[in-house]
């Protein structure tokens, strides 16, 4: 049988009654003929209190030791903390001379050169609470509106993007081919018999299933080789997708704004007590942002009243980084002063110029914008990319040609305009940019477990 968790004991009714704490040494300290010792065993943000008379027995019971103590649990004389355990028993499994994580500030940097450490701090271990329930609550929410879930494949011969950041795969002997270069390289003798790389999204697949199931949604690993070594870039990450037949941009921003508000709304229910530790040690004001987000209705913008918005506070005396001007992209400044000044709260910008957007967006009949979306939320800006795609073969294959891409690549996909094509949307959200935001950890290399970047792939 399982051993009973702490936040399970913790709701126990006090009875003076015999538990078992099976968990790590958190924090140690000695009072007379008293020794105080904190157990965490990660169930929860609290460890529970075991007060022992000293004893020889307690001298190998320091911090990050694993332990079992028996004792009785009674109501505790402490401030916040309903009850702690009169132990009389102490059994140490495990150990931890030296152990890096005493009872002081540690750095998030240092805390990275030991990952496989960092989850027994409070921060990572509400990290990794908030994660674990986020992801069962982005399955349970597409699991109660009729989507089925989609494992799209890792490697694929696809550019989703067209971004051409992609991490190739191959089976050919790199250290033979170094030793003897070659004009050109023979992809018929590697596995795939053509070149392959690590997905950037699963999305055009999705796009197949959504056209024969309807709705559908991927959550998995994606990758990008993009050279960027910032708090917002990670070359492995997660990505929730969901792909809508018989849907368009409309709805799409419905579903997403949906989506966003259950996530935020329930979280704050059942991660609370790490929300508010978040909100008291890592960014002020986190609970007001999401309570306020989840009970707001989005505004929506154009792309172009977007700008000139933007154009108005330059005039104002409003400084920007980066000008804004018709065509660029925006920028995580513009996205903010749109969501914190202009609407107040959410906003949903639209109709964005087509030469800076995917090639598969639907295509506006003015001819210089798609039907493309970004969700912006106040405190960080955009959150969430999307589009109608394009359902006309005609259009989206001129497109691609102008594009200099290779169609007969994706003859497949263009199938999907061929037999039975319907309207359809879809958007993408980077699940730790989502993490990010719930708890206000400032690098996105804090919000996943073993975090892969440029020239780091430990653990």
């Amino acid at each position: 049988m399982l051993k009973k968790l702490i936040k399970d004991i913790l709701k126990e009714t006090p009875l003076s009654h015999e538990v078992e704490i099976w968990g790590w040494v958190k924090t140690r300290r000695e009072m007379k003929n008293l020794v105080f010792i904190e157990v965490n065993d990660g169930s929860c943000m609290a460890g529970i209190q075991c007060v022992f008379e000293m004893n020889a027995e307690l001298s190998a019971a320091g911090t990050g030791s694993s332990v079992v103590i028996k004792g009785k649990l009674v109501p505790s004389p402490a401030s916040g903390q309903p009850v702690e355990v009169a132990a009389d028993n102490i059994m140490i499994i495990g150990e931890a001379p030296s152990y890096p994580l005493q009872k002081k500030y540690h750095s998030m940097e240092f805390l990275r050169e030991i990952a496989h450490l960092r989850p027994r701090t409070n921060t990572f271990g509400a990290v990794a609470r908030v994660r674990s329930k986020m992801a069962f609550l982005i399955h349970r929410y597409f699991n109660e509106n009729g989507f089925f879930y989609l494992h799209t494949p890792v490697i694929t011969a696809e550019d989703a993007e067209g971004a051409g950041a992609m991490f190739q795969v191959t089976t050919l002997d790199l250290n033979a081919l170094a030793a003897k270069p070659i004009p050109s390289l023979d992809y018929s003798q590697d596995f795939f018999g053509k070149k392959t790389f690590l997905t950037v999204s699963g999305q055009l697949e999705a796009e197949a299933y959504a056209q024969a199931l309807s709705r559908v949604y991927t959550f998995g690993p994606t990758f990008r080789a993009e050279n960027s070594n910032t708090t917002r870039h990670l070359a492995e990450f997660w990505m929730i997708e969901p792909e809508i037949a018989f849907a368009d941009l409309e709805d799409n921003m419905s579903l997403a704004e949906d989506f966003l508000k259950f996530i935020f709304k329930n979280i704050m229910e059942e991660c609370i007590d790490e929300l508010s530790f978040f909100d008291k040690h890592i960014e002020k004001g986190i609970l007001e942002t999401l309570t306020h987000v989840a009970g707001s209705g989005f505004a929506h913008l154009t792309y172009t009243d977007a700008i000139l918005e933007l154009e108005k506070a330059v005039k104002k005396g409003v400084e920007f980084e980066f000008k804004p001007e018709w065509g660029c992209d925006l920028q995580s400044e513009h996205e903010k002063y749109l969501t914190e000044k202009t609407a107040e709260g959410p906003v949903i910008v639209t109709d964005y110029p087509k030469g800076i957007k995917a090639f598969y967006m639907k295509q506006n009949d003015d001819g210089k914008t798609v039907r493309a979306m970004d969700v912006l939320v106040p405190r960080l800006g955009e959150i969430i990319g999307g589009s109608q795609r394009e359902d006309n073969l005609e259009k989206l294959s001129k497109r691609m040609i102008e594009l200099g891409m290779n169609t007969e690549n994706y003859n497949w996909y263009l199938d999907l305009r061929r037999y039975g094509s319907v309207p359809h949307s879809g958007f993408g959200l980077g699940f730790e940019r989502l993490i990010q935001y719930v708890t206000g950890m400032a690098n996105i290399r804090d919000v996943i477990p073993f975090p892969r970047t440029v020239g780091k792939a430990d653990f």
